[in-house]
């Protein structure tokens, strides 16, 4: 005779009280849109009894506010407290993340709407001289803006990293390091007027006053660049291990030679993004260009010998100073906005090359 032994009984689960429920997947996009729909719908009653126009502005903060008090209130019923702040703080978050957002595509949808007018094979090719009007372009501005920033970059990033190596390597926390890193601090804040001022006087003094070369206008910009190449450098230097540094002393190499071998190496990738930081900090700025460097219709070519213009300075020029007809200054102006954040595109995206290149490898 057989006994049948009987199947185990399924263990009774008890609701916590932190768990005693869960919203479905759909329930945050299903408020998002009520929220946003009942917002439309209060504006737009609220426009309509007083003539004004829709505010697509009000009805998106309408939006995401009714958004954060549903999605808290129904979580707390429904999940608990501690869900429901996580579902708010992570709404706070993303409604800051959208925020942030909305300046940069409208900035570039309407400098790629704006700049397609005059990107043609005609701007890339010609200067303005001798253009009235219509016509002319902006490679005496492209070729300005490269000559002065690759002369500014030659300049700042050898010294900037020199005094990144000592103040990690050699200061040690001394008074030196100390002073150096406080007024790399202050230097980082100043104004780029400030900057432009100090190199056209530096020169005045040498080749009297109304100077204007290109290589002034790089001294300029490297007084800029030579704080964020220092701090940016420092921190990525910080960041080695200490066990790297003391393996290589271990085997018998001097110092010198394992700050080059092992330390930049190890952390070329920060160096890299630090640099393209700073040159993208400086290639877009025009009050300390205006003053050094000046502005020119012709090409020049010579950092050393006469005015050069850059495409800020070109880009202010052609806006300020309209002639007849006006379009066609307004559409070379917005080309070299298009022209300048295509150039920071195509440098960042070389940085990144170059970072993943000569990173160091860490497997097989």
């Amino acid at each position: 005779m057989t006994t049948t032994v009987p199947a185990p009984a399924a263990p009774t689960r008890t609701k916590a009280g932190l768990t005693s429920g869960k919203l479905p997947n759909w329930a945050p996009w299903a408020l998002l849109a009520a929220s946003f729909a009942v917002s439309a719908a209060v504006l737009g009653v609220v426009a309509g009894a007083s003539g004004d126009e829709f505010s697509l502005g009000g009805w998106l903060a309408l939006g995401a506010v009714v958004y954060l008090v549903l999605i808290y209130a129904i979580s707390r019923i429904v999940e608990g407290g501690r869900r429901a702040v996580d579902r708010f703080i992570t709404g706070v978050v993303t409604l800051a993340f959208g925020i942030a957002m909305i300046p940069l595509i409208s900035v570039s949808i309407t400098v790629i709407a704006n700049g397609f007018a005059r990107f043609d094979a005609e701007f890339f090719s010609t200067s303005m001289r001798g253009a009235l009007g219509e016509g002319g372009g902006g490679l005496h501005a492209i070729m300005g803006t490269l000559l002065i920033t690759l002369a500014a970059a030659v300049i700042s990033i050898p010294i900037g990293l020199m005094t990144a190596v000592y103040l990690v390597e050699y200061g040690a926390n001394n008074r030196l390091a100390r002073s150096i890193t406080f007024l790399v601090d202050v230097m980082t804040g100043i104004p780029s007027i400030v900057a432009g001022l100090f190199a056209y006087a530096v020169f005045a003094l040498i080749f009297g006053p109304g100077v204007r070369m290109g290589v002034v206008g790089a001294i300029a910009l490297s007084v800029l660049m030579i704080p964020v190449v220092v701090r940016s450098t420092e921190e990525m230097l910080r960041l080695v291990p200490n066990e790297l540094r003391e393996a290589s002393y271990a085997l018998g190499v001097p110092k010198w030679l394992t700050i080059v071998k092992v330390v930049l190496p190890t952390s070329i990738a920060g160096i890299t993004t630090g640099v393209m930081l700073a040159v993208a900090r400086v290639i877009g700025e025009t009050a300390p260009l205006l003053i050094t460097a000046g502005f020119t219709d012709s090409m020049n070519y010579n950092l050393f010998d006469g005015r050069m213009q850059t495409l800020p300075v070109y880009i202010y020029s052609q806006y300020a100073y309209q002639g007849i007809p006006a379009e066609a200054y307004v559409d070379r102006a917005w080309a070299g906005a298009l022209t300048l954040i295509l150039i920071v595109m195509v440098l960042n995206l070389v940085a990144r090359i170059v970072a993943k290149v000569f990173a160091p490898k860490t497997g097989r």
